[in-house]
């Protein structure tokens, strides 16, 4: 009987795969998070503490709106790749399937909640 350690049995079966798609997933929306985000509070910010009137107003125009949209959509996204990355590295066997599905199940609620909001503001 052999003694084969970890990295002795991985070697010459090559990558997972999936790594890649989610590294570069995950640098493009904090690239786009890294342009929303100063938008998205020089925009919401001057909002603050203003009468209700006033706000739906001001998010009736598309330029603030637009920029709350892709906010809510990037940012839940991103957060969706990370809690993955995160479930995947800390959580294993058949709780693992569930918390996924849970967490994107979750994130996707989330931004379809603001969404929902935004429309209804804007429009």
């Amino acid at each position: 009987m052999r003694y084969l350690t970890d990295r002795k049995r991985a070697v010459g079966l090559g990558s997972a795969k999936s790594g890649v798609h989610h590294l570069w997933a995950m640098k493009v929306s904090s690239v786009a998070l890294l342009i929303l985000m100063p938008l998205f509070v020089f925009t919401f910010g001057p909002m603050l503490g203003e009468p209700h009137e006033e706000v739906v107003a001001y998010f009736a125009r598309p330029f603030p709106a637009i920029v709350a949209a892709l906010t809510m959509i990037v940012g839940f996204k991103h957060f969706n790749d990370g809690v993955q990355v995160l479930i995947e590295d800390y959580i294993h066997g058949g709780v693992q399937k569930y918390a996924i599905i849970l967490m994107t199940c979750v994130s996707y609620a989330l931004m379809v909640t603001g969404l929902f909001a935004i429309a209804k503001i804007a429009l």
